[in-house]
């Protein structure tokens, strides 16, 4: 299937499957209790596999939607005033810790999408999974926040299993 028709809803064949991060994510919201409806979203990456399809989730009508939705990359000016606007904000640059405690409004929720693999000599392997927002700063700010790895990476793998069951469902029905 195609990435643009990668969405919720119906299609000429049937209930369409989600692409399974960012479906996740938007699970992630829903499941916390997490009031997106009015809320201010700040989605920071602006790539085709996470960052614009999750603006485009969030601005759509019904659950985990209806977020007024704000897209920023690594070249947006003043970055920071505006993830500190945000009462959501999502990061999905690829820039391990670009997103650091004082870039977040106290009390918002963060979910940090990114994984990268950091040189770390302390650690036994060699290196650490670092995401793009600075946990070690952010948790103190956040009122709630993913951690990494361990958070959006196992809701990724929920969905792809989710859309799995589905897509079988739909084969056995035709």
């Amino acid at each position: 299937m195609h990435r643009c028709r990668l969405r919720r809803g119906r299609s000429f064949h049937g209930p369409v499957i989600s692409q399974n991060t960012f479906y996740g994510v938007q699970q992630l919201l829903i499941k916390s209790g997490v009031e997106t409806k009015g809320a201010h979203a700040v989605v920071v990456g602006r790539s085709n596999i996470v960052g614009r399809p999750m603006a485009a989730l969030l601005l759509q009508d019904g659950p985990g939607g209806n977020a007024t939705v704000t897209v920023c990359h690594s070249r947006t000016r003043d970055i920071k005033s505006v993830t500190r606007s945000a009462d959501i904000l999502i990061v999905a640059m690829g820039k391990p810790e670009f997103v650091t405690g004082d870039m977040i409004r106290p009390g918002a929720v963060v979910i940090d999408v990114g994984t990268t693999r950091v040189d770390d000599p302390s650690n036994k392997r060699g290196y650490r999974i670092a995401g793009d927002v600075k946990f070690s700063e952010a948790k103190d700010v956040a009122g709630l926040i993913t951690p990494v790895p361990g958070g959006v990476g196992p809701m990724t793998i929920t969905m792809l299993l989710y859309n799995t069951v589905q897509a079988a469902e739909q084969w056995a029905a035709n």
